[in-house]
């Protein structure tokens, strides 16, 4: 199981996942902050980037905040990180 922190933006324009020059990945959701729907969001987005089931993401720290922590089961650190590079989203 893998652990990654994001830097989540509720109310964006637009669902995107980007990795900064710092390494940090940043998540943008339409959602807004309430009642979990950011949360939701976030892990339906991530999910999908990472081409597998959306129960398989769980943000398991920070439900009130926009640093997290999501947990990815069956995926390695660099395999989660690869697989979001290799869509094109690194800045």
């Amino acid at each position: 199981m893998a652990t990654i922190d994001v830097r989540v933006t509720p109310r964006s324009s637009s669902n995107r996942v980007l990795i900064d020059e710092n390494g940090l990945v940043r998540v943008y959701v339409v959602a807004p902050p309430v009642d979990g729907q950011a949360n939701l969001a976030v892990e339906e987005l991530v999910a999908k980037r990472l081409g597998i089931s959306k129960s398989r993401v769980i943000v398991s720290k920070g439900q009130a905040s926009r640093n997290k922590t999501l947990s990815i089961d069956s995926l390695t650190l660099q395999e989660v990180l690869d697989r979001l590079a290799d869509q094109g989203k690194l800045l």
